[in-house]
């Protein structure tokens, strides 16, 4: 600890007689001691050395109060620390009050005051002396500090129990040692700063990496055309998009199984104002149970065994963008409170993380099942329905507008004409025949799939087109088929055969089923299915 120094004699003249040598080893000692405490430490602790700093100048210059004030850029003062001997109370920490008119204006023109007493001051300085008076304040010093050239602040002195002198060899000093804090201050917040800017260039960094990971997905799939019709039924539904793509509000896709809800949900994306950026596509019934709340939510570091490193989930790369969310009624049921949380709020934490991440994005869903049913069964959330149904609109099926039969069966050929190197003329007649006349039990998918054998074995101009099958019919159940019991085992094994034991996804056994997988695997095993049968 340096030793006290009064300083209550009258300052020696530059001609005189040096300062005391005891003096000056005892400030250069204090001096040294200042500017390693702040030469290198890290940010979180400048509060509490800043404040053992002012505690020791305070102390070495004998003073019964010490206070080290910031120039704030809203043109007020900051009080950052303050601290005085026993029986007097600090200065309260933060934006310091103007109710000291001329005091305050004096300080925040950067003047230096020095008052050893308050018996004269000017008469616009009443509410000072009275402040002064009540309190006992004998002498005050507000010193201001300067970090290259610019203000920076204020070091203030007290006394109250005896006057004291301002020799300009104190106030020289008191600046200095001010002056080491302000630039440790001043360093710090640039070293904050200077973090803060590389996290936030590591974050978009990250989320540029994901973005571009998902782009290279979407650029090796097909390009979705744009939407047009000659059905009168589907003319509508391109209405409905126009008016609704413009606006931010969540859209509800109904439709069967390869009805083209993606492509409907891909123009209304690029007909909004969030077109600059890609949509997000995520199939809720192709994730894996286990691993859908990371994929769509995130994770950080940890979260799980294999959790190696933090990953932003399909939400936070879809900010400022929109996220088609394909087969929402397969969404588990415990997960859907964080979906109506991201809906209703626009904010959703990481799995394994607390960090709550708010994203600006637009939800469009899309599901071939009856959501309103799934409601009253209590497989779906009844406020999540209600949000997701602000816009619903229904995808008509192939079968409903055959005028669109030749459009898309030619949108195909030239498709795979570009793909396989062939050149079709024209569709044989009786093949169009064929397409218009077919029920098209999997809609526009199976369309595309019979297209492209056909342009497989194509071999001349001429398109011929043949289907491969007949729309799969189940097999009903005859009553006289055994017990309750055997005909639900049957028909649930006749299922799995005919979906190559696959349960889940779009063309999985569960959903041809209309039951969960879940159920679906309990019921196997319940059973006593297994796949040698």
């Amino acid at each position: 600890m340096a030793d006290a120094i009064p300083f209550n004699k009258p300052a020696k003249s530059s001609a005189g007689s040096e300062v005391p040598v005891d003096e000056r080893i005892a400030f250069e000692r204090l001096l040294v001691e200042l500017s390693s405490q702040f030469a290198n430490f890290p940010g979180e602790e400048f509060e509490s050395r800043l404040q053992n700093a002012l505690l020791k100048i305070r102390e070495f210059l004998g003073f019964d109060r010490g206070s080290f004030c910031e120039f704030w850029e809203d043109g007020s003062i900051g009080v950052l620390s303050s601290n005085a001997v026993e029986g007097i109370p600090p200065v309260r920490l933060g934006k310091l009050s103007p109710s000291f008119p001329w005091y305050y204006s004096k300080m925040i023109a950067g003047e230096m005051i020095l008052r050893q007493s308050f018996d004269d001051l000017p008469p616009e300085a009443a509410p000072e002396a009275a402040h002064a008076l009540r309190f006992g304040l004998r002498s005050h010093a507000s010193i201001p500090l300067r970090i290259d050239g610019r203000p920076y602040g204020l070091i203030c002195l007290e006394a109250f129990r005896e006057t004291r002198r301002w020799p300009a060899a104190m106030i020289d000093r008191a600046r200095l040692m001010g002056e080491i804090i302000a630039q440790a201050h001043v360093r710090t917040r640039s070293d904050q700063q200077l973090k803060a800017a590389l996290a936030e260039v590591k974050s978009l960094k990250d989320r540029l990496e994901h973005e571009n990971a998902y782009l290279r997905q979407v650029v090796r799939g097909r390009p979705s055309p744009g939407l047009t019709s000659h059905s009168p039924r589907f003319q509508a539904v391109i209405e409905e998009v126009a008016q609704v793509s413009h606006t931010n509000a969540t859209v509800l896709l109904l439709g069967e199984t390869g009805s083209g809800k993606e492509v409907v949900a891909q123009c209304i994306h690029d007909a909004s104002a969030r077109k600059a950026r890609p949509m997000i596509k995520v199939n809720c019934a192709a994730l894996p149970a286990a691993l859908i709340e990371s994929e769509l939510f995130g994770r950080e570091k940890g979260a799980f065994t294999g959790a190696n490193a933090r990953q932003a989930g399909r939400f936070e790369i879809a900010d400022g963008s929109t996220i088609f969310l394909d087969e929402i009624g397969e969404l588990p049921l415990e997960l859907q409170p964080k979906l109506l949380r991201v809906l209703q709020e626009g904010e959703f934490e990481r799995l394994g993380g607390s960090r709550v991440i708010k994203v600006d994005l637009r939800v469009i869903a899309a599901t071939n099942r009856n959501l309103a049913q799934a409601v009253v069964e209590g497989r779906f959330r009844e406020d999540l329905f209600y949000r997701l149904d602000v816009f619903p609109i229904e995808v008509p099926p192939l079968r409903e507008r055959c005028e669109d039969i030749p459009l898309l069966a030619w949108t195909f050929v030239k498709e795979f004409s570009v793909s396989m190197g062939k050149r079709i003329e024209k569709i044989a007649v009786d093949s169009m025949a064929t397409l218009t006349d077919y029920s098209w039990p999997g809609n526009i998918r199976e369309l595309r799939n019979v297209i492209e054998r056909a342009m497989i074995l194509a071999s001349g101009p001429v398109l011929q087109v043949k289907l491969a099958h007949k729309p799969v019919q189940l097999q009903a159940v005859r009553p006289s088929d055994g017990t309750l019991v055997q005909a639900e085992r049957a028909h649930i094994l006749r299922v799995l055969e005919r979906c190559n034991w696959r349960i889940r996804g779009p063309n999985g056994a569960a959903r041809e089923l209309d039951i969960k997988p879940t159920t679906l695997d309990s019921r196997i095993k319940k059973l006593g299915i297994t796949q040698k049968e």
